[in-house]
């Protein structure tokens, strides 16, 4: 009896613990993901955007300040930045899986339609958001009458 326990918790332990050895994906091929999806220059793009919105919040900012800062964003200083974060959450295995995936014909479908998909969901969350914000205060106000 003793012996089937001893291996039950061996082969436990060792299933428990297969996701630590699982290999992290190295800083190239994570690089590579970055690349192919396009997320340095989702990044910039978005940093592009985000700007109009910026000078709104800081009015009295000379346009000399907002021409340096679009003129710090880099896409690869931001990359290098979240690779560990990839490494962290993700194995070789996955990051291979992807990229064979994203480097397909289908693949590259998503990758080209996913900023209008995000873009439009944006929209439609802000949207049921506000109904949200409403059904929320006519509750609140029939409570109250």
């Amino acid at each position: 009896m003793k012996p089937i326990k001893l291996t039950f918790l061996t082969g436990l332990m060792f299933i428990i613990s297969a996701t630590s050895w699982a290999e992290a994906p190295s800083s190239e091929s994570v690089k590579e993901l970055l690349q192919v999806t396009g997320a340095g220059n989702m990044a910039t793009q978005m940093m592009e955007q985000m700007i109009p919105s910026m000078k709104r919040m800081v009015p009295d900012a000379p346009e000399a300040l907002w021409e340096e800062f679009a003129s710090q964003v880099d896409g690869d200083e931001l990359e290098n930045m979240v690779i560990p974060i990839y490494q962290k959450h993700l194995t070789q295995a996955d990051v291979d899986a992807q990229l064979k995936f994203l480097q397909s014909d289908v693949g590259q479908k998503m990758i080209k339609v996913q900023p209008l998909i995000m873009q439009e969901s944006m929209m439609v969350g802000q949207e049921w958001g506000i109904k949200l914000m409403q059904r929320a205060q006519e509750k609140l106000k029939e409570r109250q009458e």
